[in-house]
């Protein structure tokens, strides 16, 4: 079977940038429609058997009215081209509230054809699946709570849940792969973190609040697929071995933690025992560059020290940033702070899509004390005057007559 995967959506991630006069939509959010169009046209054109979306449609649990209108009328082309169509619930999508709706429920309380809502563990074969030859076990995001209540679970048994969650979960996939049809394709679809996947920040996934499923468990050879949801740095955490255990990513950058990452769906050919899987780049995304520069004391005591931090500030910017969201990050010392002209940065960097200047100024880690002197001779006010004194605070006087007031309060109260 040919099968489409991508994952994190997050199509309103309206973080940056402004709106479109024609549709009144943020503009980001267009460039997630964007990529999301890339992918549902190739699941038309290419006339896959599939379609699995591995959870987080939106960024959060209460998407607006408009953002779930355009949601919709992408799923409904694929309904519409009768292509069946698997929508896994991610921890984005799911309300922590017992009893409420998750943000893609209307699917499933609408029963739109040729789609289905994964909101539970369970295991499908192709009489669930509009007889498309294979079978699915899925896995959305998991609370304890709700592995619990699938499982019907007493309160009684709490504790061990808490405490050996992944190893339940281990034992029910082990149950439905033994209950499988050894003849057909067999694949694993969950919104998760994997042992040993990595964040776009290169950290490992380590054991913590979200729910780590065992390497064991999603490297079994016999899954033919393993279509994962909630890592958005792209990564087959088993490259080169059957299954693949892939992580496509987030359809779109979200923040810089992203900005080195290209953007990727997948087409994969699974048949049982071998499944080859291509790659699919979604091209146009919109970059993200992040710049540093760190301005050193001996550049303010240069003759027009002011013009030369603007022009050694714009020489750390790239020379095209057109339509790009940029950053620049500088370090420096904070008596240098007037000789940065953040409004000629904005006019330089005026054809990027948005602009960021991050001011991080440094303080003396230690202030030292005059010597033949000691902290203990000092008084508070002695104290704080070094330190204004160090840090070149301004309004010193003002500051430290309301501390002489707060501590004269503090006396009388005593």
């Amino acid at each position: 079977m040919k099968l489409l995967h991508f994952a994190d959506a997050h199509i309103d991630m309206a973080n940056y940038g402004r709106h479109d006069p024609e549709t009144g939509l943020p503009l980001r959010v267009l460039d997630f429609l964007k990529s999301l169009d890339t992918i549902v046209d190739a699941a038309i054109s290419e006339k896959v058997d599939m379609v699995i979306f591995a959870g987080d449609a939106y960024k959060d649990r209460s998407p607006a009215p408009t953002f779930q209108r355009e949601w919709g009328k992408r799923i409904i082309r694929l309904s519409q081209a009768k292509i069946p169509t698997l929508l896994l619930v991610g921890n984005h999508d799911l309300s922590p509230a017992a009893g409420r709706a998750h943000a893609i429920q209307e699917f499933d309380t609408l029963q739109v054809p040729f789609v289905k809502v994964l909101q539970k563990p369970e295991f499908l074969t192709p009489q669930d699946l509009w007889d498309v030859p294979v079978q699915v076990i899925a896995m959305p995001w998991i609370t304890r709570s709700g592995l619990m209540a699938n499982l019907e679970m007493s309160g009684t048994e709490t504790s061990e849940v808490f405490s050996n969650i992944e190893s339940r979960i281990s034992t029910l996939v082990e149950e439905w792969i033994g209950e499988a049809d050894k003849d057909l394709p067999l694949i694993l679809t969950a919104h998760a973190s994997v042992e040993g996947a990595m964040f776009g920040a290169e950290r490992m996934v380590m054991l913590g609040s979200d729910l780590v499923l065992p390497t064991g468990l999603v490297k079994d050879p016999r899954l033919d697929y393993v279509a994962m949801g909630h890592i958005h740095k792209p990564q087959d955490v088993n490259e080169g071995q059957h299954p693949p255990v892939i992580y496509p990513g987030s359809i779109e950058r979200v923040d810089f933690g992203e900005a080195k990452d290209d953007k990727f769906f997948i087409i994969a050919d699974v048949t049982r025992g071998s499944t080859k899987v291509d790659w699919r780049k979604i091209e146009g995304t919109r970059p993200f560059i992040e710049r540093r520069a760190v301005l050193e004391p001996a550049l303010s005591r240069v003759e027009g020290s002011g013009e030369n931090v603007t022009e050694f500030l714009k020489s750390k910017l790239p020379k095209d940033m057109s339509d790009a969201i940029v950053k620049l990050v500088v370090e420096y010392p904070r008596e240098m702070d007037t000789l940065i002209d953040e409004s000629a940065l904005r006019k330089y960097a005026e054809k990027a899509f948005e602009f960021h200047l991050v001011k991080r100024p440094q303080i003396e880690a230690r202030v030292r004390i005059p010597e033949g002197q000691v902290v203990s001779s000092m008084s508070p006010l002695d104290l704080l005057g070094q330190y204004f004194d160090a840090a070149k605070v301004n309004d010193k006087d003002e500051l430290q007559k309301l501390a002489q007031e707060i501590i004269s309060d503090e006396t009388l109260d005593t």
